[in-house]
């Protein structure tokens, strides 16, 4: 298998919304966003598949040699075999790549977060810099346009937050922020135990309009300079900001469901922003 299918596969395999904008790339930009998808993939299924915390801390400082070594012109793994190649040209650097995998970190280390600038750094790691090297490789041409991304970034993982909230309970982690538990009178215990509630309900109703404006600040702060070239990132806008809707009217049922849109439902919605230019 080369690293050009190994990447492929590895994008594929993990049925995110972010696979679907892909596909409507020209081939030397959907190879450059598959390999630094994969790339983040192989980073965070670190975290999420591997029980043993020290296991999982040697595989996250093997990556983080891996990023050097890779820049210094000897990748070992198929990632940063079909990454290398392609990062000059659209300047994807090392320190992209390691902030990706100290937010990694930050999951192995920290299971809460006391407020929402606390969230917001995480978040600026494993989502923001995510949306800075994808807003690059779709084509930026305006400086404006990274504000834009990272917005975008910190959208959609709000959004997988509260997707998540059950699973992640399972994992011992909560995102939501301690300080906002307390504002809904909310207890940690209370979603370790994934109970449900009123006051559950208002906390997350309070998230999801938190998510919706920083879909709407991101989207006013794109240039329209660069809508064309970055149609990728919105068909993804388009699929994570129906999904939270779908979440709201489903009740916000994430303690003990994981809400999901279907794969069919994921392709009309990229395509209906590509081929219309509309949400």
């Amino acid at each position: 298998m080369t690293p050009q299918d190994y990447v492929q596969e590895k994008a594929a395999a993990s049925g995110s919304s972010f696979y679907y904008a892909f596909l409507f790339l020209p081939p030397h930009r959907r190879a450059a966003i598959t390999a630094f998808y994969a790339f983040c993939r192989e980073v965070d299924d670190v975290v999420d598949e591997v029980q043993d915390l020290t296991v999982a801390a040697h595989k996250l400082h093997w990556w983080q040699t891996e990023v050097n070594n890779s820049f210094a012109g000897n990748p070992q793994h198929p990632v940063t075999k079909a990454l290398m190649p392609l990062a000059a040209d659209f300047g994807i650097t090392a320190q992209h790549l390691q902030d990706v995998i100290a937010g990694c970190q930050m999951d192995l280390n920290q299971t809460r977060y006391l407020d929402f600038a606390g969230l917001q750094r995480y978040c600026h790691l494993v989502a923001g810099v995510v949306g800075e090297v994808a807003a690059r490789i779709f084509g930026q041409s305006q400086a404006q346009t990274t504000h834009y991304a990272h917005q975008l970034g910190l959208a959609f993982q709000l959004t997988n937050i509260i997707r998540d909230v059950g699973e992640d309970a399972l994992r011992g982690r909560i995102y939501l922020p301690v300080n906002e538990l307390q504002q809904f009178n909310v207890s940690a215990k209370d979603i370790l135990e994934r109970r449900d509630s009123p006051a559950f309900q208002a906390l997350m109703a309070f998230q999801y309009e938190r998510a919706q404006g920083l879909y709407t600040q991101a989207l006013s702060a794109l240039p329209k300079e660069d809508w064309r070239s970055q149609k990728p990132g919105l068909m993804m806008a388009s699929i994570y900001r129906t999904l939270l809707v779908e979440i709201q009217a489903s009740g916000f049922p994430v303690l003990r469901q994981r809400v999901a849109l279907t794969p069919l439902r994921k392709f009309w919605l990229a395509w209906k922003m590509q081929a219309l230019g509309r949400f």
